[in-house]
């Protein structure tokens, strides 16, 4: 009987991306990490999974063009083939590949608002449909949303408006997907700073915190590792934003 279920993490070189991956790592799976411009980040995060002993792989792709994305599944069709005495079927896949373009409504390029929209959503959405196809004993899929998902950020309005999209779509799936099939969403708070972000912007920021600290990685994880277990949640958004969401 082949040992690992295989979940798939887009953007998983680095930032929480990472820390899904090697979450899933830690629970059992093999994981199949996409990047698309990290590849030293890549190389050793694949290292860092496969110290749990489990199968590990990687591929470079642009998930904004279709074509991309049905490569990616191409390559897990072509695992699960050569591999099936070792990978049980895909069971998970995690959305957090994203961009945070900074800017304002009234003078953000075009380019800049599809470039947000096509990998913060219409990417989640086509990897959600292939991976649901495949996911033939059940699966769960996770979106990456953001606090930001409840604000009106202005600094960023193509972030703010893909996520809150993301959150509707994850509904929208869940409902879609059902019975075997989860969908649920990540929002997190303040874990890692962005580079649009000033340093003093950030500490401004986790100063309003009524819990007074950014996240860690491993917190944040921890509720993809509550997703996993527990099979009775779908369609739902779990906040870990160290109250961000009560200001």
């Amino acid at each position: 009987m082949a040992d690992f279920p295989l979940a798939v993490v887009t953007g998983g070189a680095h930032r929480l991306g990472r820390a899904f991956a090697l979450t899933l790592a830690y629970e059992g799976y093999a994981v199949l990490m996409h990047y698309h411009r990290s590849s030293q980040l890549a190389a050793k995060t694949i290292t860092e999974i496969k110290s749990f002993g489990v199968p590990a792989f990687s591929m470079q792709a642009d998930l904004t063009q279709a074509e991309h994305v049905n490569a990616l599944f191409t390559l897990v069709d072509s695992l699960l083939s050569r591999l099936e005495t070792q990978l049980s079927g895909l069971s998970v896949l995690v959305n957090s590949a994203a961009v945070m373009p900074r800017g304002n409504a009234q003078t953000l390029p075009v380019e800049e608002w599809d470039a947000a929209l096509e990998l913060n959503l219409r990417a989640p959405f086509l990897c959600a449909q292939q991976a649901s196809t495949r996911m033939k004993r059940g699966g769960l899929i996770v979106n990456v949303s953001d606090i930001g998902a409840e604000k009106a950020w202005s600094r960023f309005p193509s972030y703010t408006v893909s996520k809150s999209a993301l959150e509707s779509l994850t509904k929208v799936l869940a409902r879609s997907f059902a019975p075997s099939v989860r969908v649920n969403a990540i929002a997190p708070g303040l874990v890692l700073p962005s580079e649009n972000v000033t340093d003093e912007e950030w500490d401004r920021l986790v100063a309003r915190l009524p819990l007074k600290r950014v996240a860690t990685t491993e917190e944040i994880a921890s509720a993809l590792e509550f997703l996993l277990k527990n099979e009775y949640v779908t369609g739902q958004t779990i906040v870990v934003d160290g109250g961000y969401s009560l200001l």
